[in-house]
């Protein structure tokens, strides 16, 4: 039987008005993948700032190898052996991968030994990597490997991966996969957060769920559903989103040949993309990030018109109106990133309500807001999408970043749009709370709405979509109705296959 490495002893952690950790304790074994469970806020990113000494426990203990364990910053943790792989990338784009890894290394080598370790690492864990690549000309996946290969120039005994297949094509998971599972094999422990559960039951050997700080429950996740880790992770039971009972009728929405340059340097130009949507229809657009997906709803909402090609919204060309217009006209959208963009940090959930619904819902009139319908509005929405605020009065950076995603998106579906885009719909929300939106997504599209989910979850697009298509370095690819395409379809399609490859494939 393999040993424990990492023995964790009733670890707690509080901020002011929340305990993020409540008396946690669990066990990682040496050579091991170890999957970390549970819904927005159970804690899970605190713990494991905890094991990599970004964060200091206010009680309890850890042990390594059966020794005392308490980094006080991530250079003792690297030192210990422990490794990380963070979700959001601290990469330059500017600097070559070889500079990219020796800024994380305490004693980088010679550049030209440093060069031959990237390849000597890269190639022997199947992440082929050319030190001197400039990054910002990688895929996300690439990046992504970047961050690994970090890592194993350090030896770690112990990695920790938080959500590492969010930027991954279905290909690039199964690589990864196999870079894993030849990690375990040599006795490395993984410690693993995601929300993917399927992921979860192919790859991990044991699972810990947290719930609300504390440790709710462990299982096998090859021997449990992903529906009842689901429920470990949120304590009830809840319901699978119904599928709609609308089929398409006209068409809405119709983009002829949308071109745009690059917004920045390492951003994704638009290449002549064309598309239908009628009214009822869910439109699914998948990709890895950074193909184009923040600059397709930039263009579709009115922040960056094109200067090539047209939108057409019930018949009437749109591509010059700004976001105002378009809203008036029944066309609403909400960008992924909720906090800055899709929500004013300081501003009350009531004034963020108003920012995108008060012309559509007549919480303006004569350049006056009625406070009063502004509130009852904001209050429908946390209402009906059960965000967990104190009142309408909060301000929106106050929310968790799950309760933030629900009002954002259910203020859009409130306003009973004619035509919706979404990106990242469901993205930081637990199991229900997704379930939730998506059914709501579904409803709208069942009352006649047209709807573009852009999404980086592939499930969650084989989930609601009608017809999906593929973003791959700003380019989308032939829609195809989702009953008929395979999981490696799909993925040669976000890789940038040609039509004629993904149909021999699917001979």
């Amino acid at each position: 039987m393999p040993n424990d490495l990492l023995r964790l002893s009733g670890l707690t952690k509080a901020y002011p008005g929340v305990v993020a950790n409540d008396d946690v304790s669990f066990d990682i074994r040496e050579g091991e993948i170890h999957a970390l469970l549970g819904e927005n806020g159970a804690g899970k990113s605190t713990l494991v700032k905890m094991i990599y000494g970004l964060v200091t426990p206010d009680k309890g203990t850890m042990a390594l190898h059966g020794a005392p364990y308490a980094p006080s910053e991530p250079s003792d943790a690297r030192k210990a052996g422990v490794a990380m792989v963070f979700q959001h990338f601290s990469l330059f784009n500017a600097l070559d991968v070889a500079e990219n890894v020796a800024l994380g290394m305490e004693n980088p080598p010679p550049r030209r030994d440093l060069a031959r370790r990237i390849r000597d690492v890269s190639e022997t864990y199947g992440l082929p990597l050319d030190p001197a690549r400039i990054v910002g000309t990688l895929s996300a996946g690439e990046r992504q490997r970047v961050e690994i290969i970090r890592c194993l120039l350090q030896n770690p005994r112990l990695l920790i991966m938080d959500e590492p297949t969010s930027v991954l094509t279905p290909q690039e998971v199964e690589i990864l996969f196999e870079t894993l599972r030849k990690l375990k094999s040599e006795g490395t422990a993984i410690l693993y957060i995601s929300h993917k559960l399927e992921e979860i039951r192919t790859l991990c050997d044991h699972a810990t769920v947290l719930r609300l700080g504390k440790k709710v429950a462990t299982c096998t996740p090859s021997e449990t559903t992903a529906r009842a880790m689901a429920e470990m992770m949120i304590g009830a039971s809840f319901a699978a989103p119904a599928p709609k009972t609308k089929t398409p009728g006209d068409v809405l929405l119709r983009v002829d040949s949308l071109t745009m340059p690059a917004p920045a340097a390492f951003g994704t130009p638009l290449r002549d993309i064309s598309f239908e949507l009628r009214a009822g229809e869910v439109l699914g657009v998948g990709g890895v990030a950074g193909n184009g997906q923040d600059e397709l709803l930039q263009s579709l909402s009115g922040e960056r018109p094109p200067p090539r090609g047209t939108i057409w919204v019930k018949g009437v060309d749109v591509s010059r109106d700004g976001p105002v217009a378009r809203r008036a006209a029944g066309f609403l959208s909400a960008p992924e990133e909720r906090l800055g963009h899709a929500a004013a940090p300081d501003m009350s959930l009531t004034e963020n309500a108003v920012l995108t619904a008060g012309l559509r819902e007549g919480l303006v009139r004569n350049g006056l807001i009625n406070w009063r319908h502004a509130d009852a509005f904001a209050q429908g929405v946390i209402d009906r999408f059960d965000v967990r605020t104190p009142g309408t009065h909060v301000a929106a950076r106050a929310l968790s970043g799950g309760n933030l995603q629900k009002f954002v998106i259910g203020r859009e579906v409130a306003q009973n749009p004619d035509i919706l885009v979404v990106n990242q719909p469901t993205w930081g929300v637990d199991a229900a709370a997704a379930a939730a939106i998506r059914q709501a997504l579904l409803d709208l599209a069942t009352e006649g709405t047209a709807i573009l989910v852009i999404s980086q979850d592939l499930d969650e697009l084989m989930q609601i979509a009608d017809r999906f298509g593929a973003l791959n370095e700003g380019r989308l690819s032939e829609l195809k109705p989702v009953g008929q395409l395979t999981m490696e379809e799909i993925g040669l399609m976000m890789g940038g296959a040609h039509d004629m490859e993904v149909a021999h494939v699917a001979d």
